[in-house]
């Protein structure tokens, strides 16, 4: 008979921190004063940032209060790269992984993993009362979830954010996965459907401007695409036989037309046909060419992370 899993803490917190000097003491301070049950402990996973984030957050390791483990990447590889190497550390029966900006309360943390563990519930998402990001972020937010509803396995209406709860079941088969364009929400549907939602604040922005630009978006956006449907591929199909479909049409009418006798030189058509089919030929290759691509430099051993440092907890034992 299997013997039942036990977790040091009841509780991880896992915070990819990416230009948070200013704003990661001020919630590594608000964490340690929970009580959640089962204990806590906090990871902090320095993804390459560019200010003196891993100063900070190896001086908040020296006098944290409750479990603290720091990690730090070799350089940036991404929000959700980070966030597979903070999960990866994570020894708690639930995992809930956050920002660093403070736009996520703190204060909203119990609610969340309460709410899995006495629901039992997999993975439990927050969705917000009102966004407080930019206009064009949260229309970025708003299409990315469309998609997801089509390409991904999900609950219809499910948002999908990254103020999350994971259970360590969810976790464990979730950190199986270690090709290079990790994307959460697309494991997270492949292990489970045991998921529900729950409605928290959201803060403005603390200090600064958002790190996600458009270009990190489109990037997530292919990560979802590209490494966990093959939607994409039969949209080509599909883009493929709809012009077959077409192009036999415009011999039928060619034909008729030959018949009749007054044939016009054709050269607009012939044309417009000649650029159509080019456009949807290209779009094809370019499909297959970011599939190919992706295989190729998953085939070639490119990391998901490169872990340069591990500051283990400074304190143990139960936090409760």
């Amino acid at each position: 008979m299997d013997q039942p899993i036990t977790h040091p803490v009841g509780l991880s917190i896992v915070v990819p921190v990416y230009r948070g000097a200013d704003t990661v003491g001020q919630l590594v301070a608000a964490l340690s004063a929970l009580k959640p049950e089962g204990g806590i402990e906090i990871i902090l996973v320095n993804d390459g940032s560019p200010d003196n984030s891993g100063d900070v957050c190896r001086q908040l390791a020296a006098t944290a209060t409750v479990p603290l483990i720091y990690i730090e990447h070799a350089r940036n590889f991404g929000e959700h790269n980070a966030v597979m190497t903070g999960l990866r550390h994570a020894r708690g029966a639930y995992v809930i992984n956050m920002d660093d900006d403070l736009q996520n309360p703190p204060e909203e943390v119990i609610k969340l993993y309460d709410h899995a563990r006495l629901g039992d519930w997999d993975v439990v998402y927050t969705r917000y009362e009102k966004k407080e990001h930019e206009g064009w972020r949260n229309l970025g937010s708003q299409f990315a979830n469309k998609v997801a509803d089509w390409l991904l396995d999900k609950p219809k209406g499910l948002y999908l954010s990254s103020f999350r709860c994971m259970s360590a079941l969810v976790v464990r088969e979730v950190t199986k996965y270690r090709g290079p364009y990790p994307y959460i929400d697309g494991l997270i549907m492949q292990v489970t459907q045991r998921i529900d939602s729950i409605v928290v604040a959201h803060y403005p922005r603390a200090v600064g401007r958002s790190n996600y630009t458009m270009t990190r978006l489109i990037r997530l956006w292919m990560n979802l695409a590209t490494n966990f449907s093959v939607a994409p591929l039969r949209m080509a199909v599909f883009a493929g036989a709809g012009m077959g479909v077409l192009g036999l049409l415009l011999a039928v009418f060619v034909f008729i037309e030959a018949l009749t006798g007054d044939t016009p030189s054709g050269w607009a058509s012939s044309m417009m046909m000649m650029l159509l089919l080019s456009g949807v030929q290209f779009m094809i290759l370019g499909v297959l060419g970011e599939y190919v691509g992706r295989a190729f430099l998953s085939a070639n051993g490119k990391p998901q992370g490169v872990v340069r440092q591990v500051l283990p907890p400074r304190i143990e034992g139960n936090q409760s």
